[in-house]
C-alpha cells in the first residue's frame, strides 16, 4: 500500500511539473521533491528485493506426525518403565546455562556448543548434554547422593547427518548414580539397564562394549605419549568406531605430533577385546602392570565383569581397549552399546565384535560411563561426589524404530470407545453419553457433525483403530440400553446404560 501510495504521489508531482504555471512551483523544487520519494521508496524495498519464502525446518532438526509421535512415546515408556524400576527419581534443569558452566568440560567438542547472544547481561550457551548440568545441580544444591534419571532435548553445532540419526536437536534419555559406595556396584547396574533397555526394545543384536578411562591413560604413558597429549589422543582413539586404524595413526601423527612408533604401540593395545580372562591377563602385561592407575582400572574391570556375571549379562558385554569416549570429565569405567548385524565383517572392522563372532558395528546407540571429578568443578572448596551415567541414543532408537514400522498401522490415538447415533437428530444425546464416559475416566470421542451417518462413523473407528462403537438409537435411548459394537469382530450387544462404563472397561482389558 506505502509503495502505491509513493507511485500514485510521483505520478501526481510529474503531472505538476508539466502544469507547473498553474501551481506556481519551480523544476528544480518538483525534482528535489521527487528525489526524496525515490529514496524513501528506495528505503522500504521495491519489488526487485523481494525473494521466496522457504517453508522448511532448521538444519540437522525435524518434525514429527503423530504415528512418528506414537512410535517416541512407546520407546519412551519402555525407558522410563526400567528407570523407574531401578529406583530413580527425575529432575529438570534449563535448557540453557551459564557459558561458564559449558565451558572446558568437553574437550575437542566444546566447538560445537551453541552460544545464545548475551541479551541480558548473562553469557549463555544451549545445554550440550544433561551430564554437566547434572552435576551443576548436585554442587548447587549441596547433594551429594541421588538416583536420577532426566529425559530432554539438548542441542549440538554438528554437522548433522540427519539419515543416521544425527541432529542438532535431540533428546537423550539419562540414567545416573550419584554418592560415595563401594566399587563397581553402581557400574554394574547402569550396564544391566542398557541390556534391559535394548532387549526389551528388541531392536536387534547388540554389543556394550566397555573401558577404563585409567587403563587408556596408562597404556598411553606406558607407550610413551606425552602427558599434555592425553586427552587430545583419547579423542583420535575414539575415532576408531568411524575411521580405520591407518586413518586414526595418520592423525596422531600428522595432525597432531605423535612419534609414529608410540603409535604403533597403541595399536597393539587398541586391537584387544575380550571379557574378565584379559583383565587379568593385562595385569600381567610386562609394561601395563608398570602403570599404577592401569592396574587399578584393570582390577576393577575384573570386578565390575564378576557382577555382570551375577546380573546375567555378559553374554552382551565385550571388554574392548579401542573404546576412548572423547569427552574430557571421564574419570573411571566407560561404556558404549553398538547394534550389529550378523553379516560377514571386513578385516578392518574386526574389532567391533567379541572375539570369534562376526558382526559389524552399525552405530552407537549408549552410551556413559564414571565422572568422579565434575561436581567437584563447580564446587567451591572442590569436594567431590563420585558419579557413573548412562544415556541412551534416542534418535538412532527411533529412526530404527520407523523404519521397523514403516509396513505396520499404528495407532495415534487411544480412544476406547466412538460414541455414535443410528439416526438423525441424537446430537445432544450422543454429547450427553460422551460425558458420562470422559467422567467416568474412560477415552471416548464423538464426531463434530450434528447427522453423522452410521456407516461413517463405524468407518472412522476402522481407520484410527478405535475398537468400540456405543450406538445410540430411538428405541435404545427409550429402553435405557446403549448397543456395543466391538469393530473387529463387528458383534453388537445391549448393555444397559448403568453398566456401560464398566463393560467398557472390561472390553478393552480383553482386547
Amino acid at each position: 500500500i506505502c509503495n502505491q501510495l509513493i507511485n500514485n504521489e510521483y505520478v501526481m508531482i510529474r503531472q505538476a511539473s508539466d502544469c507547473c504555471m498553474y501551481f506556481c512551483l519551480c523544476a528544480q523544487q518538483i525534482d528535489e521533491e521527487v528525489s526524496k520519494l525515490l529514496q524513501l521508496k528506495a528505503q522500504l524495498g521495491g519489488d526487485e528485493d523481494k525473494h521466496t519464502f522457504v517453508l522448511k525446518t532448521a538444519k540437522g532438526t525435524r518434525d514429527y506426525n503423530p504415528k512418528q509421535m506414537a512410535i517416541r512415546e512407546k520407546v519412551f515408556d519402555t525407558i522410563i518403565r526400567c528407570f523407574k524400576r531401578h529406583g530413580a527419581e527425575t529432575i529438570d534443569t534449563p535448557v540453557f546455562e551459564l557459558k561458564e558452566t559449558l565451558t572446558g568440560k568437553y574437550g575437542e567438542d566444546s566447538k560445537l556448543i551453541y552460544d545464545l547472544k548475551d541479551q541480558g547481561g548473562e553469557l549463555l550457551s544451549l545445554r550440550y548434554d544433561l551430564t554437566v548440568p547434572f552435576a551443576r545441580y548436585l554442587a548447587m544444591n549441596k547433594i551429594t547422593n541421588i538416583k536420577r534419571y532426566h529425559i530432554a532435548k539438548v542441542y549440538r553445532r554438528d554437522n548433522p547427518a540427519m539419515t543416521r540419526g544425527r541432529y542438532r536437536e535431540f533428546y537423550q534419555c539419562d540414567f545416573d548414580i550419584a554418592g560415595q559406595y563401594d566399587p563397581m556396584i553402581p557400574d554394574a547396574e547402569c550396564l544391566k539397564i542398557v541390556h534391559e533397555i535394548l532387549s526389551e526394545l528388541d531392536l536387534g543384536d547388540f554389543r556394550i562394549k566397555v573401558n577404563d578411562r585409567r587403563i587408556l591413560d596408562g597404556m598411553f604413558e606406558v607407550c610413551g605419549v606425552p602427558d599434555d597429549k592425553f586427552r587430545t589422543i583419547c579423542s583420535t582413539v575414539d575415532k576408531l568406531d568411524k575411521m580405520s586404524w591407518e586413518d586414526v595413526k595418520n592423525e596422531m601423527v600428522n595432525e597432531k605430533g605423535l612419534a609414529s612408533e608410540v603409535a604403533d604401540q597403541i595399536g597393539e593395545y587398541v586391537s584387544m577385546q575380550g571379557g574378565k580372562d584379559m583383565a587379568e591377563k593385562l595385569l600381567q602385561d610386562p609394561k601395563l602392570s608398570q602403570s599404577k592407575q592401569a592396574c587399578a582400572g584393570l582390577a576393577d574391570m575384573k570386578l565390575l565383569f564378576s557382577y555382570l556375571e551375577l546380573f546375567n549379562v555378559t553374554d552382551k558385554v565385550v571388554f574392548d581397549l579401542s573404546l576412548a569416549r572423547g569427552l574430557d570429565y571421564y574419570t573411571g569405567v566407560i561404556c558404549e552399546a553398538v547394534l550389529t548385524q550378523t553379516t560377514s565383517a571386513p578385516a578392518t572392522q574386526e574389532r567391533n565384535g567379541p572375539a570369534g563372532e562376526e558382526g559389524v558395528s552399525v552405530g552407537s546407540v549408549a552410551g556413559g560411563g564414571r565422572y568422579d571429578g565434575l561436581v567437584g568443578m563447580f564446587d567451591l572448596k572442590g569436594r567431590k561426589v563420585p558419579c557413573i551415567g548412562v544415556s541412551i541414543g534416542i534418535e538412532r532408537v527411533f529412526s530404527i524404530m520407523e523404519q521397523k514400522a514403516e509396513a505396520e498401522k499404528i495407532r495415534t490415538t487411544e480412544t476406547q470407545v466412538l460414541v455414535a447415533s443410528a439416526q438423525k437428530n441424537l446430537l445432544e444425546e450422543r454429547l450427553k453419553l460422551t460425558a458420562e464416559l470422559w467422567d467416568a475416566g474412560i477415552k471416548a470421542e464423538v464426531l463434530y457433525k450434528k447427522n453423522p451417518k452410521l456407516l461413517s462413523q463405524l468407518q472412522h473407528c476402522e481407520e484410527t483403530g478405535i475398537p468400540l462403537v456405543a450406538i445410540l438409537g430411538e428405541q435404545e435411548i427409550k429402553d435405557g440400553v446403549v448397543k456395543l459394537r466391538t469393530v473387529a469382530t463387528r458383534e453388537e450387544v445391549d448393555v444397559s446404560r448403568a453398566e456401560l462404563v464398566e463393560e467398557v472397561k472390561k472390553r478393552c482389558q480383553q482386547l
